[in-house]
């Protein structure tokens, strides 16, 4: 296997590995709920939520990680950039996960209704998180490797060109949740997170079963 090709499967690989926090939207239910810390039931599709969100963070700095030595050939700047970003996703993913944790602690104190309110701001500091990461870092991601990849023609042309499409409506759903026009909650948020998210899976699945298509990137290697 030469070593253009290892990249791509570990790049693909952690690639597919972000998306094992999908499950995360029902384990979550539950714990952003108002009354959880005063409330009875288990925990553990918490803490399920949290292993799954902790695999995403360090996926996502893997990915990174994997595809430098190979996209920096053809811009270096955005490389690091792209560096950057992922780092900064996966911190603030620990972020959140923390929150959720504390709120878990406080509920196992038995601190009762006196910290029903911190429970609701730890609660949205969550969903803070998640709107300010997962929710835009992606669409920077995406114009960030979608244009290395699409200067390179490491993968075909219509991947990058899907990130770019996935980039820009994200990025004003993004800004029309922010705005206040749509809640966050809406059908419609969710389909503007459809395309990028398209573009992440079809980007793992082919590096991960293809690899990098030949060019003098892979040929100066």
């Amino acid at each position: 296997m030469s070593l253009p090709r290892k990249y791509a499967l570990i790049a693909g690989v952690f690639y597919l590995l972000t998306f094992v926090s999908v499950p995360t939207l029902s384990l979550y239910s539950s714990v952003l709920q108002p009354n959880f810390i005063v409330g009875s039931g288990p925990d553990t599709p918490v803490i399920a939520g949290v292993l799954l969100e902790m695999v995403v963070a360090l996926a996502g700095i893997g990915t990174t990680v994997a595809l430098y030595p190979v996209v920096r050939k053809q811009g270096e700047a955005r490389a690091i950039g792209f560096i950057a970003m992922r780092v900064l996703e996966a911190a603030t993913i620990y972020v959140g996960i923390v929150s959720l944790m504390s709120i878990v602690m406080l509920r196992r104190a038995g601190v009762g209704p006196s910290a029903q309110a911190i429970g609701q701001g730890l609660a949205a500091l969550y969903q803070q998180t998640f709107f300010f990461a997962q929710s835009l870092i992606p669409a920077i991601n995406g114009v960030l490797l979608g244009s290395l990849l699409y200067q390179s023609r490491l993968v075909p042309r219509w991947l990058p060109l899907l990130a770019f499409a996935g980039a820009v409506l994200l990025a004003g759903t993004w800004i029309a949740v922010l705005s206040g026009f749509v809640g966050m909650r809406n059908p419609s948020t969710a389909l503007g997170a459809v395309p990028i998210a398209a573009w992440e899976f079809s980007l793992g699945v082919y590096l991960t079963f293809r690899g990098f298509k030949p060019s003098p990137v892979t040929a100066a290697m």
